[in-house]
Order: C-alpha cells, then structure tokens, then sequence
C-alpha cells in the first residue's frame, strides 16, 4: 500500500511522490537494525488493527476486535492490558484522553484529567520549592482514566458495542493474576528511580523483588489489581469513583499521607469535549484541547506547512520542525491551563493570520533562543481502527515512572503524579489551587487526509510528543514515507543542553548522520547525540486506514510494542 500523501505548497505539481530510499536516508538505510531493532512488517488489514507500546496489550485489544467489539471496546481492552504489564508508564490511577472518529461524523474528545483535590493548596507545600513528583504529597489530582473509559464506552454502545467489561478485562485479569514477564522497559524504569521510590507506600511489595528492581523476563503477578479489575467488571467503573473500590482506594490515600478523599473522588466526572481542529491543504488535524498540550502539536504543523519544505530528512525538514516547535511550546507555557482559566481561547493560536504571522518569527538558517528545559514523560499511545473504519487515538498516563510511587495494597493501584506540573508561583498560569486542573503534556493525535484516508498517531515523551507526532507526520503524509518507516526512523526532540549548558538543546539520534548534525550545530543549535535508538525520545505508533478499507500499521522498536491486524 502508498503512504498517505498530499500536497502542501512548496511541493511540486498536484502531490509529492515517494522519495527513494538514498534521497530518504542519505547516511542510514532505514532497516538496519540490530536485536530487536528488526524491521517490524507494517500489517495491513480490512477487519482491524491494533497498535500499542507492548505486545500483549495489542494482541489484547485485537481478541475484541476478533470477537466483533468496536474499536472502543478494543482500545479499552488493550489499555488495561498495559496497565498491568506496562505498570511504569500507565494505571488505573492516572489520566487519560481519547480521541475518537467515526466515518461521515466530526471526531469527538473524551478527557479523563483528575483535578487537584479540595484540600491541595500551596500552603501544603510551603517548605518544599515544587510540588514533588514521588511521595504521598505528589498524589494530589484525582486519577480520572478509568471516567474516561466509561464515557467512551457510552459512545460504543450507540456504535452496537455490547462486549462486557469481564471480557474486556480478560486478558488483563489473566496477567495479572497468573503472571508476565517483566519488560527490559520496566525493568530499566525501576532501576532509574529505585532511589525514589523504594520508601514510597507500597512500591517495594509490588514492583520490587527482595528490595531490587526485577530482572528483564522475571515473572510478576499482581493479584491486587486483578481483583480490582474483577470488581469494576462486576460492578461497574462507576466503582473506582463512588463505590467500594473507590472507598478502599480513598482509605489507603490517607494512610499514605495523601491529601485526597473520598469527596474528592466521588465529585470527578470525565468530560466528552470538541477537540481542537487545524484545517491544512489536504488535511485535518485534530488533537485534543487544553489543559492538553494539543494546541501546541497543532501549532507545530500549523507552523511547519507554511515553511515550505520539500523533503524528508535534510536540514529543512529538521530545523523547521525545531524552530516551529519553539514556537509552539512558548505559546503553552503562556497560554495553557485549566480552561475554566485561560483568558485567550485556544483556537486563537490556530487562525491563518496568527500562525502567518508566527511563521514568519522563524529564521530558516539560524537557531532561535532556547526555551526551557524538557519536562520527562512516562506515557502510553494507542490506536485502534475497526472494520467500520471507526479510529481511536488514546493516550494514558502516570506522568512519571511509576508515578507518585505510592501503590496501594488492596487495591493495588498505583497513583500518579501529575499535580506536579503545578507551580507554586501565585503569579504563574498554572498556579496551584484547590479542585483546579493542572497542565498535560499529553495530547493524542488524528487526521483526516483528503483522499479518504484516516491516521490515528501518538507517543510518550512528555515534552516531546508535539514535535515527535509532527515527524511521524510530516514523514507519512507529506513526504510518502510508509509508517513504519516513519515511526523507526531517526529521531530528534527539544531536551537539556549537553554538559549542563543552557537549557532547550536539541537531542538527536545519531542515525539521522553527521552531516545533518553538523549542519545544526553550524546553525546555533546546542546538540547532544543520544545514541542510535533512544526510548525516552518516545514510544510511538501510527495507523492510517485508507478509502477501501485497508489499514496500514505501525509500532515503536523502541518500545515493546507491536502491531496486531486481521
């Protein structure tokens, strides 16, 4: 199958053809992989098709799909696969968006973000600089994902979806209950952050094995969490909010030292939104609104089409998506909070003569100043299509590995720590307040090409997921790359300056090749080589369904993902 295409002006003619493979990758063949570094085959299908950051959530999700779910009820099953066998990088116990597509219909955005509770404030953290990322303090939002999981699940029952939550949870339960095997990913995340989260409440009997981070391979179980899985699929997910999960959950919060009660869960509700939207010659974008950072993803394009750039990989493609991204995260940092406190809207940003007028900010040969340091992120992207062509893109998170840290011993559900994207400042946007919401880093990704074809794309990272979507993007459906290809190519992201210098440097996989990276450093830019492959600059996955019906696949070998169609 073509990859999706069209054209944007500095093109030639009605469209871009596929570039060939030595103009692609002048200084690294695209499948030169080692170990695991294969080229993963891009699946095609006309039934379904199921991409995701590790394995067994894929395989998970496209069992319902097999079993005639819709893509929701797949997506769900896939998300509580990983939230036990991907537990550093999402949960029961942190926050979730959706994106969801329907043919002939406009896509629609469910936001499962959690708000501070009513007795977080700043004075709680008057000794301390910031809000903490590890500790009882640092779980101090509601953990809104399984709301999330509900209203999108109120939308599959209008599509027929009649699969219940026991078979949803099925292949979850069982990993949970029998065992997985511990990924290199988990793995490597419990040795980064053993120092900070050993002491947290409950982490060392759930995630350690004699006080040491597990072996890639070793088995786990976590019979807490599959009985609390068990319970929401007797029961309801209205449980985990107002129920007896949620009264378990609420009780072991405050034997921890959280500031969270039961109040605080039985008052979150999860919100269906209209996602933001950036019309672009020959396609759609959607991604979600704030407090997401989905406005900056769609700056970032917004920015990089009026460039003007007419190939994939060379030094244009590179600086322009740096420099329009740039742009982008100075606009969030400014802008992006809890809606109910933003005073500019956010489609302001996304006008013709707003983005024009930022466009032309943009130095084509020289480096910009630096913005800020990169904020980390412990995420999961997912999507899913299903025989009726009917899209995901969801994304989940506990903001960092693990989270707060604290897991819960009857529950067995770890919380997050997203609250501590709060600040402290009073005079800062996203200053700390009772029931407000704090700033995300996630932002799910969909677009609508014009020749029919449909793409759902994502990535953790944090900081870096606007201009990791803009590659995966730019790659598929401007320049004719496949997704795979797209996706495994070399990769490149806002981050920390080398040997502590200033901050906003730029982190670079050595595959994109010297002669790219030393034009960059030529043009001002602070560049640390981060190796051949590096999983912190994402786990990333994309489909794109076409007008008759064939899906295309792709997942990060960055990751432990995989792509699952029939």
């Amino acid at each position: 199958m073509g990859a999706c295409r069209f054209f944007w002006p500095g093109g030639k003619g009605g469209g871009l053809p596929p570039l060939d493979g030595g103009r692609q990758f002048r200084n690294n063949p695209p499948w030169s992989f080692k170990d695991r570094r294969e080229m993963l085959h891009s699946p095609m299908a006309r039934r379904g098709m199921v991409t995701s950051p590790h394995h067994l959530a894929s395989q998970a999700g496209l069992a319902v799909l097999r079993d005639g779910g819709t893509a929701i009820e797949a997506a769900i099953a896939a998300a509580a696969a990983l939230t036990v066998v991907y537990p550093h990088m999402t949960g029961l116990g942190g926050d979730a968006f959706w994106l969801i597509a329907e043919p002939g219909k406009p896509p629609l955005s469910i936001d499962g973000s959690g708000a501070a509770g009513a007795r977080v404030d700043a004075a709680l953290y008057r000794d301390m600089a910031a809000v903490p990322t590890r500790g009882p303090l640092a779980a101090n939002t509601v953990a809104g994902a399984v709301s999330s999981w509900q209203l999108a699940l109120d939308v599959s029952a209008h599509w027929g979806g009649r699969l219940p939550l026991a078979r949803l949870f099925a292949d979850a339960i069982a990993a949970a209950r029998d065992g997985f095997a511990v990924s290199r990913h988990q793995a490597q995340a419990t040795g980064r952050g053993l120092a900070a989260l050993k002491g947290q409440p409950g982490f060392a009997d759930h995630f350690l094995s004699r006080r040491k981070p597990p072996q890639p391979g070793a088995v786990m179980t976590r019979p807490a969490l599959a009985a609390t899985l068990e319970r929401l699929a007797a029961v309801g997910l209205d449980d985990f909010y107002r129920g007896e999960v949620g009264r378990s959950i609420a009780a072991g919060l405050a034997e921890a030292g959280s500031p969270l009660r039961a109040e605080d869960l039985a008052r979150h509700r999860g919100m269906r939104r209209r996602p933001l939207s950036l019309g672009l010659p020959g396609a759609t974008l959607f991604n979600t609104a704030p407090p997401t950072q989905g406005l900056a993803s769609l700056i970032l394009l917004g920015l990089f089409q009026r460039l003007g750039v007419a190939e994939a990989e060379g030094f244009d493609h590179v600086h322009g998506l740096i420099e329009s991204a740039r742009i982008a995260q100075r606009i969030r940092d400014a802008h992006v909070s809890d809606p109910a406190r933003m005073s500019v809207h956010a489609t302001t940003y996304l006008t013709d003569g707003m983005l024009d007028r930022l466009a032309g900010d943009i130095d084509r040969q020289r480096a910009s100043a630096a913005s800020g340091a990169a904020d980390p992120g412990d995420t999961v992207w997912l999507g899913v299509i299903d025989g009726h062509g009917r899209a995901v893109s969801l994304i989940q998170s506990l903001h960092h590995a693990f989270g707060s840290g604290v897991t819960l011993a009857e529950t067995g559900v770890t919380w997050h720590c997203r609250g501590a994207s709060f600040s402290l400042d009073p005079d800062h946007r996203n200053f700390l307040e009772p029931r407000r919401r704090p700033l995300h880093t996630l932002s799910p990704g969909l677009a609508r090409l014009r020749d029919g074809r449909t793409m759902v794309y994502g990535t953790m990272g944090g900081d870096a997921q606007p201009i990791v979507q803009a590659q995966i993007f730019t790659r598929a459906a401007l320049f004719g790359q496949g997704l795979q290809q797209a996706v495994s190519a070399p990769r490149w992201a806002l981050g920390r300056a080398p040997d502590g210098g200033r901050a906003g440097g730029v982190q670079v996989e050595s595959r994109l090749g010297a002669g790219i990276i030393g034009q960059l450093r030529q043009a001002g830019h602070a560049v640390e080589d981060v190796g051949e492959w590096n999983s912190l600059l994402g786990h990333a996955g994309a489909l794109c369904r076409r007008a008759d019906g064939m899906i295309e696949g792709a997942a990060d070998p960055r990751s432990d993902g995989a792509v699952a169609g029939f």
